[in-house]
């Protein structure tokens, strides 16, 4: 049984609304709920975060998406049922996330201007970065799986 290693009570004052912040920027600005959730999702599936996979599975099917689409995000190339806009969005969190050196986002870029105007672009590289500090933050923490519920708060 896992046990967390920092609980809510012990956030210090301000982390969670800070983050929250950005997480309500990022979700008030007109992008598809459901494209955020597959980007979320995969990102923590890279990142190993078993409490944002929970949290990510439950919005994206509140939000209308399919469990297949959630479940084989991870092997998106694979299969036939993602846009291209979606594929553009998965390659590119994939790679932000991982951030090897000597990787150039030009090209990713350039798919993405296809589907995206650069505000939602830099609202999508924020997605990114933002959900990779979640997942450190609940890794480090110990966030327990599974019993995340959607709520009102949750789904803004």
């Amino acid at each position: 049984m896992m046990n967390e290693r920092i609980t809510y009570q012990d956030y210090p004052a301000g982390l969670l609304e800070g983050m929250r912040k950005t997480q309500d920027f990022i979700e008030s600005s007109g992008l598809d709920h459901k494209l955020l959730e597959l980007l979320y999702m995969r990102v923590s599936q890279i990142n190993s975060c078993a409490y944002c996979m929970d949290m990510h599975y439950k919005k994206g099917l509140y939000y209308g998406e399919t469990p297949l689409r959630l479940i084989s995000v991870s092997a998106w190339r694979e299969t036939p049922y993602y846009s291209e806009a979606e594929q553009a969005v998965l390659e590119f969190a994939e790679t932000m996330t991982h951030m090897p050196t000597e990787a150039h986002t030009d090209g990713l870029h350039d798919k993405l201007q296809k589907h995206f105007t650069r505000q939602e672009i830099a609202i999508l590289s924020l997605a990114v970065a933002q959900i990779n500090s979640w997942n450190r933050l609940m890794r480090s923490f110990g966030a327990v799986p599974g019993n995340f519920k959607v709520a009102a708060q949750s789904v803004r």
